[in-house]
């Protein structure tokens, strides 16, 4: 199972699922009661904007990925699973460490301490196509100087590298990653520079959420992103997750963590949208890939499978 991060949002999402599934609708009721506000009012009718602010994205890309799996769960057998950043939190509560109330909650909290440490020492982050992580790596150690900080943190595609920090150590190793032979650098829309040192006072506030909240042993092993291995007991998962807000996600390895532990089985994205399917096309070439996402897609699942 592969459960997506933040950016795969849009207005409408999951609403299709709760029309057609009581399963489903259930899903955005116990969150809405979870959180004590409308978040299934804001995924489903917007506006956009609000639907993007930080705190709002991150629950309802959690919630729409629990309530795919709440309609097709029975269905599954998960050999393992993991989550982008915040999609690892779904692959917990899918596997059932943690309840889905503990979960959207985590979560809502998680976003706001983001949030706030990102308006306390504001930075950004901006993804850099055609150059390998280690050159990225190694020109982000160079970029930094003078207390700013720039650092690869999401290792997203062989090719594809998001970068992190300070704005002006940002701009500096956006210089020199294209000098090196950068396709692109895009700068991303984000609220702070995530998964990098400067997310250090979120990362405190939330290993104190994680503390008071039992975390149980996963069905199947979730696939960290901070370490790239198979998580398969609560205590390590919770110390993962507190260290994941300034370590770099290791998707690549994560995916082919997944791959060796699934030894054939195929990926199958839970969520809004199809990133993370396109990734591991691309980081596993030749494991079969699908995703469940809409009222369609699931309604064709529960009647053909996979095949």
């Amino acid at each position: 199972m592969l459960c997506p991060g933040q950016g795969a949002q849009r207005v409408g999402m999951g609403k299709d699922l709760a029309e057609r599934f009581p399963a489903a609708r259930a899903v955005f009721a116990e969150a809405d009661a979870a959180l004590g506000t409308a978040l299934s009012r804001v995924m489903w009718a917007g506006p956009e904007a609000e639907l993007t602010l930080t705190h709002n994205a991150q629950p309802a890309i959690l919630v729409h990925t629990l309530a795919v799996h709440a309609v097709v769960g029975e269905r599954l057998a998960p050999v393992a699973a993991a989550g982008h950043s915040l999609g690892e939190y779904a692959a917990y509560a899918a596997l059932g460490s943690l309840t889905l109330a503990d979960a959207v909650r985590l979560v809502r909290v998680r976003s706001e301490l983001m949030l706030a440490a990102g308006r306390a020492r504001p930075g950004t982050m901006a993804a850099v196509l055609g150059l390998d992580a280690g050159r990225v790596a190694a020109i982000c150690v160079a970029a930094s100087r003078d207390g700013e900080v720039v650092v690869a943190a999401n290792l997203n595609a062989p090719d594809q590298v998001v970068i992190s920090g300070d704005p002006p150590a940002i701009e500096r190793a956006g210089v020199a990653l294209k000098e090196a032979g950068a396709k692109r650098v895009v700068a991303l829309k984000v609220s702070g520079a995530f998964h990098s040192p400067l997310m250090a006072p979120a990362a405190a506030g939330l290993m104190e959420a994680l503390d008071r909240v039992p975390l149980r042993d996963p069905r199947a092993p979730v696939v960290a992103n901070a370490s790239a291995e198979p998580v398969r007991d609560g205590a390590t998962a919770r110390r993962l997750l507190g260290a994941q807000l300034t370590a770099p996600v290791r998707w690549v390895e994560s995916v082919q963590a997944l791959a060796r532990l699934g030894d054939g089985a195929p990926f199958l994205e839970l969520g809004p949208g199809n990133v993370l399917a396109g990734l591991a096309q691309r980081i596993a070439p030749g494991v079969p890939v699908a995703n469940l996402g809409t009222a369609v897609e699931v309604e064709v699942f529960l009647e053909k499978g996979l095949a």
